[in-house]
């Protein structure tokens, strides 16, 4: 019985990391729209067996993340005009929201972390790396929205993040971009300004606009 409940403990540890893994890898851009992946292969990438890669794949079908197929393949969906716009306005309506609830405790430290996310951000634009960009985007937005205390919110906005992913790497890839998201800088100055309405109009501009070039 004990090695049973140990075996099933290493089962669950090593699905959890690849889930987590894999998680990170989609949300970021560094899986490509449409790039398979099997289950045999990401047991031997990950040096772990059929079944954690099989739940861990589960998983982030349930989240929208991945497509699955009959023969356990697995893929990022090639999302649709309708679907960008659907995830765009959720962003929309949560992110502003989660801001002004953050903006209280949005401490003089936190701001300039999100300046120093920000600079960071006008490197990788330099150095043309989507992925890079991606992350320190998303970054500079979790950093504040942390401070909203809002996790159930939260939650849903990252489960966003993690189905735009792949299409947002396809994004920056493509954009000829060469300084930072401008709103980035009115989000910084309303935060500094303690200004509510500043920030939703910012947030709510910046979350959006890269969306809509997505369908445009």
């Amino acid at each position: 019985m004990l090695m049973t409940q140990r075996s099933s403990d290493i089962t669950a540890a090593a699905h959890d990391r690849l889930y987590r893994a894999l998680r990170s890898q989609i949300m970021h851009g560094e899986i490509a729209p449409g790039q398979a992946l099997t289950l045999r292969g990401l047991a031997a990438q990950h040096g772990v067996s059929m079944t954690p890669a099989r739940e861990a794949l589960r998983r982030l079908a349930a989240e929208g993340a991945l497509t699955l197929s009959a023969s356990g393949r697995a893929s990022t969906p090639d999302l649709s005009a309708e679907r960008i716009e659907e995830l765009a306005a959720i962003r929309a309506l949560l992110e502003p929201e989660l801001a002004a609830r953050a903006l209280p405790r949005a401490h003089i430290a936190l701001i300039d972390r999100m300046q120093s996310i920000n600079n960071a951000v006008s490197q990788f634009i330099d150095q043309r790396d989507a992925v890079a960009y991606i992350r320190a985007n998303l970054e500079f937005h979790r950093s504040l929205y942390l401070r909203a205390q809002a996790p159930a919110m939260l939650a849903m906005v990252e489960t966003v993040w993690l189905q735009l992913g792949p299409k947002m790497r396809d994004l920056y890839g493509r954009m000829q971009r060469t300084e930072p998201p401008r709103n980035h800088r009115l989000i910084i100055a309303a935060l500094r300004a303690g200004d509510e309405p500043g920030l939703r109009l910012a947030m709510r501009t910046d979350v959006t606009q890269g969306l809509r070039m997505l369908v445009g």
